[in-house]
């Protein structure tokens, strides 16, 4: 089915900030569009928001006067759901909640034409469920934006048991039409974004919980070595602590209890005594007026080094080599096991295994760890943990020489897998399972996550970066310190190992 006409008439249910948002990006795709809200003159008002945002638009030249006219002339607000009758296309952007959505779509199913496509915006409930008990359910489909919705790109085309194939990729064509990146997936707890982003919020989460480091030392870390734009404890501030913890809670319970979604009980006591984030004024972070956020950890050293010793390949770290080379550091190379020598000190990237623990086992005196960055050449921050047997003095000439390379470096306690690669492998985890479920593609939901949630790198193709052997045997070894499931590797990742390809082959 191809996209839909620009004259197709397009009804939206819901003038919130995500229905007033889809309403606006439909309009401005060229299609007629009723709002509808049944709050008394709730549509017109979200409209006079949609023709002051364009205003400002106009106001900064990136929209012309005569297309913000042209938009706002399209969208229609009604007081009447029966006003509705005509449409081509009806997303509800309604209540999250299942029965009153259910109501909705059996109400329009008797109203608008049988071949009115039925979409919901939902970001958690099931499809299936929503269409369950219609007399049509092949015709219900869901639409889910990402807010705000004119500047999200990502659209998740989400089908249920019964959902027509040709509506869904009607639907994505239409999306695609609208200036959006749509995915297909399936009807599966948190669909592609919720379900995979758990672990960003999650991993932080614990290494909080242990004491590993502060919220500002791991933000920064995430966002200067991992290229996150926002750290997990100011994003969930951003998202709202009630919405973020709804989130997790809901997959956890979709998921019969998996220990993978455990939702974290520092959350929990946000939740509990109304620290939300941004919109109470405190989260993880205050934001009364005139509070100071707090500064990353970040250690120095006088040591003077001016020489290092590489024997054999760092791996995805090997840029950071250069970056050394770069600064004046004379570099001595040599056979070996991927091992950085400066000093006393010896540097390794982690695979997992505590500091301590790797050092005993592998036989290494004053091992110093070092963790993931996205781009060793340009990170700008690097995190470090050094086994309990490594004298101060040879942790700081691993600091000297990591700062002659122009890197600030956070140390973390002695903590399996440290903080950007513990993250970015369960990320990786989770998207393999998505896709050995069937719950979309590998360029799906690498795209999602880049679209959606503005990760840096889809996590699939992050983790063929890094190399899959390196990203299952991180997972191995963080299982086997923690002794719980919730690190198992995916099948998927087994599978991919044992035959040598990668997730985006």
């Amino acid at each position: 089915m191809p996209a839909l006409h620009t004259s197709a008439p397009v009804a939206v249910i819901g003038a919130g900030a995500m229905g007033a948002g889809i309403a606006q990006v439909a309009a401005q795709a060229g299609h007629p569009v009723k709002l509808y809200d049944n709050r008394p003159g709730a549509s017109a008002q979200a409209i006079d928001g949609i023709d002051r945002q364009l205003g400002r638009l106009v106001e900064k030249n990136k929209l012309t006067a005569e297309a913000r006219a042209a938009i706002v002339a399209r969208l229609q607000p009604v007081e009447a759901i029966e006003a509705l009758a005509d449409a081509s296309l009806v997303i509800e952007a309604i209540v999250e909640n299942l029965e009153v959505k259910r109501g909705l779509l059996r109400q329009l199913e008797d109203l608008c034409s049988a071949d009115c496509i039925l979409a919901s915006n939902t970001s958690s409930l099931s499809i299936t469920s929503l269409a369950a008990g219609l007399k049509h359910p092949g015709r219900v489909i869901g639409m889910h934006f990402f807010n705000p919705a004119p500047l999200m790109a990502l659209v998740e085309i989400v089908s249920g048991l019964a959902s027509d194939r040709a509506l869904a990729e009607g639907l994505y064509e239409t999306a695609k039409a609208w200036g959006k990146q749509p995915v297909h997936t399936k009807s599966t707890p948190g669909f592609i974004v919720n379900r995979v982003a758990r672990p960003f919020y999650a991993e932080s989460l614990r290494l909080l919980q242990e004491g590993a480091a502060d919220c500002a030392t791991l933000d920064a870390l995430m966002r200067d070595a991992g290229g996150f734009r926002m750290g997990a404890f100011e994003l969930t501030d951003l998202i709202g602590h009630d919405v973020n913890y709804a989130v997790t809670c809901s997959v956890f319970d979709a998921y019969y209890g998996d220990f993978r979604f455990q939702p974290s009980l520092i959350q929990k006591e946000l939740v509990d005594a109304g620290r939300l984030g941004r919109k109470s004024g405190h989260g993880f972070y205050s934001y009364a007026e005139g509070a100071e956020r707090p500064q990353a950890a970040e250690l120095t050293s006088d040591a003077s080094v001016e020489s290092c010793v590489v024997e054999g390949s760092l791996g995805v770290a090997e840029p950071l080599v250069q970056r050394l080379a770069d600064a004046g550091v004379n570099v001595v190379r040599r056979d070996g096991s991927g091992l950085l020598r400066v000093g006393d000190a010896v540097i390794a990237l982690s695979d997992g295994r505590l500091a301590s623990q790797r050092s005993r086992e592998d036989g290494i005196a004053n091992l110093v760890l070092i963790d993931l960055a996205l781009d060793y050449s340009k990170a700008s921050r690097l995190g470090i943990a050094c086994a309990a047997s490594t004298p101060k003095a040879a942790c700081d000439q691993a600091v000297a020489l990591l700062q002659r390379a122009g890197l600030k470096v956070s140390q973390l306690s002695d903590i399996p897998g440290l903080a950007v690669l513990r993250t970015v492998a369960m990320l990786a985890n989770e998207g393999a399972d998505a896709v050995l479920q069937g719950v979309g593609s590998a360029g799906d939901i690498d795209l999602a996550m880049r679209a959606g949630v503005n990760y840096p790198q889809g996590p699939l193709a992050w983790a063929d970066a890094i190399g899959l052997p390196a990203v299952l045997r991180t997972l191995e070894n963080l299982q086997a310190a923690y002794g719980e499931e919730r690190y198992r590797p995916s099948l998927l990742l087994r599978r991919q190992v044992a035959e040598g390809r990668n997730f985006r082959d």
